[in-house]
């Protein structure tokens, strides 16, 4: 897979390519046809992305990232503001919804491209 590109392609950051999503190969095709949905492949290259399969990857980092900030912001302002609850709601649950869909695509491509990187498959057992 990318051992193979590599005298046709550049070797591409994932950072640059799969957060953009664009193709992990080549750079320049999308990687994915709607919001999540990942296209079967490359406009430009032809790259079957096939290889992807990104799971709960994504979803647990967001939760970590978003709790964090999340979290921390709420404490700061609990303990030097002391809100009643219902600010609370208005100020975090709009926030978590938004950091959560605004970070789902760019870390979902991340995953993509790093897969393709690595150049990682599903797990097989040696029958030898």
């Amino acid at each position: 897979m990318a051992g193979e590109d590599q005298e046709h392609y550049p070797d591409l950051p994932p950072t640059r390519t799969g957060m953009r999503g664009f193709c992990p190969r080549c750079g320049k095709g999308r990687l994915f046809d709607g919001f999540l949905t990942l296209a079967p492949r490359c406009s430009n290259c032809r790259l079957e992305y096939g290889f992807s399969d990104s799971g709960d990857g994504p979803a647990v980092f967001i939760i970590m990232i978003v709790g964090f900030i999340v979290v921390g912001l709420a404490l700061y302002v609990e303990f030097a503001f002391h809100p009643p609850y219902w600010v609370h709601a208005i100020l975090w649950v709009p926030l978590v919804l938004i950091l959560s869909i605004g970070l789902l695509r760019p870390l979902k491509g991340l995953m993509i491209a790093h897969q393709y990187r690595q150049r990682a498959r599903e797990g097989r057992f040696d029958s030898a």
